[in-house]
């Protein structure tokens, strides 16, 4: 793969056009410092074949136009995208306004191959063989944590990268086309496209790990042998006897933390790792104890009670970021481009100032383009994730 490096532009404005226009401006202005894209292929010049493309839900009535102007603007690129909450961009956000982000990466056009319900990826196909991909969901999609692993299973490493879309409105995706209604699409890379992958938790522990004891569905009955509730009420620091509605309160701000039996070392605070689920609190019954989350819980896993932490997000956000630049250093490869999803939880006003995640990342990698989105969940492996950042970034040999 030819180590150039991606080009990317972002622009906020209440008119698609303009922000559209203001974005490719900032885009293609890289590409005229690489050499044009009017020049693409020619003179051993690069040729921008891949893009991405990110829209504030703000934006999601006005996908098809923007699209059009896209392949318009740029004829022969392949794009991908979706909406968030807000937009990703290289230093920077634009949460909760009429925003956009792209991104182009000069990749053989053999090294990728964009899906979609309509278009869907084969696991071996004659010219071409998926090693991992870049996945765009939509949340209402029936199944989806079986669709999951299924698709990984059609890669040779198993491993999946993206998020759910989020919107207020529609709900569209971006895959050579728009599409909306649920289902998944994106783009599959062969190994000749170096991936380089990690998933940051944003929450702190604020008790013991729990042997999940009794559970049905998405009820919790006992922790460690005692009443789920009884657990959460001493985890939390709560006295037994308090009245319903503080205690909901509560537990409207605790999230719960799952790990699979198997892995009988798992300890807290050291215990969010990419094995850790988190999922919301969804319901309690005080009479019976028990306490419902948002998702089905098997007995024999472990559990931890934990809340959302900024500081600790923002420390384990910078730990992954040093261990992708150090990876790029060991292995001798500069990084060409970067997608970023975080969870809609994580951007805006949660870090107490806007682009915390977005400059911490350049802080580290430096001036890499990277385009991304804020959210419904994340995905990463094979498994949705919930207030989690993945952060994944291409490389290639220097």
């Amino acid at each position: 793969m030819n180590p150039t490096r991606f080009a990317a532009g972002h622009a906020a404005h209440a008119d698609w056009r303009l922000a559209l226009a203001r974005a490719l401006d900032a885009l293609l202005l890289e590409l005229r410092a690489a050499g044009g894209h009017e020049q693409a292929g020619r003179d051993g010049l690069p040729e921008y074949t891949l893009g991405f493309c990110y829209l504030s839900d703000r934006f999601a009535a006005d996908a098809e136009g923007i699209v059009a102007e896209l392949q318009r603007r740029l004829p022969g690129v392949h794009w991908v995208g979706t909406v968030g909450i807000g937009v990703a961009a290289t230093g920077a956000e634009h949460f909760d306004e009429p925003a956009l982000a792209l991104m182009l990466a000069p990749l053989p056009r053999r090294a990728f191959r964009v899906f979609s319900g309509v278009q869907p990826l084969r696991a071996e196909a004659e010219d071409f063989h998926p090693h991992t991909a870049l996945v765009h969901a939509d949340g209402r999609t029936p199944d989806l944590q079986e669709l999951l692993p299924e698709l990984a299973e059609r890669t040779a490493s198993g491993y999946l990268f993206g998020g759910l879309s989020a919107s207020r409105g529609r709900s569209v995706q971006i895959a050579d086309g728009v599409f909306d209604g649920g289902g998944l699409s994106g783009v599959a890379f062969s190994a000749e496209v170096g991936v380089i992958s990690r998933v940051t938790q944003g929450c702190q522990p604020i008790g013991p790990r729990r042997l999940v004891s009794r559970a049905q569905d998405n009820f919790v009955i006992t922790l460690d042998g005692r009443g789920a509730l009884d657990c959460v009420m001493e985890d939390l620091g709560l006295p037994p006897d308090m009245a319903l509605e503080p205690v909901a309160e509560a537990l409207s701000n605790t999230l719960v933390g799952l790990h699979p039996g198997e892995d009988a070392e798992l300890v807290a605070p050291v215990a969010f790792g990419a094995d850790m689920l988190v999922r919301n609190i969804i319901g309690l019954d005080p009479r019976a104890g028990v306490v419902a989350i948002g998702d089905e819980v098997e007995q024999g896993a472990w559990l931890i009670f934990c809340r959302r932490d900024p500081a600790a997000a923002l420390a384990d956000l910078r730990r992954i970021a040093r261990e992708i630049r150090d990876e790029l250093v060991d292995s001798d490869r500069v990084a060409l481009g970067a997608v970023y999803v975080s969870c809609s939880g994580r951007g805006g006003p949660h870090f107490g100032r806007p682009a915390a995640e977005l400059e911490l990342i350049r802080d580290v990698l430096g001036d890499v383009p990277l385009a991304g989105f804020f959210a419904g969940g994340e995905i990463a492996h094979s498994r949705l994730y919930g207030y989690t950042g993945v952060l994944t970034v291409f490389a290639a040999a220097r």
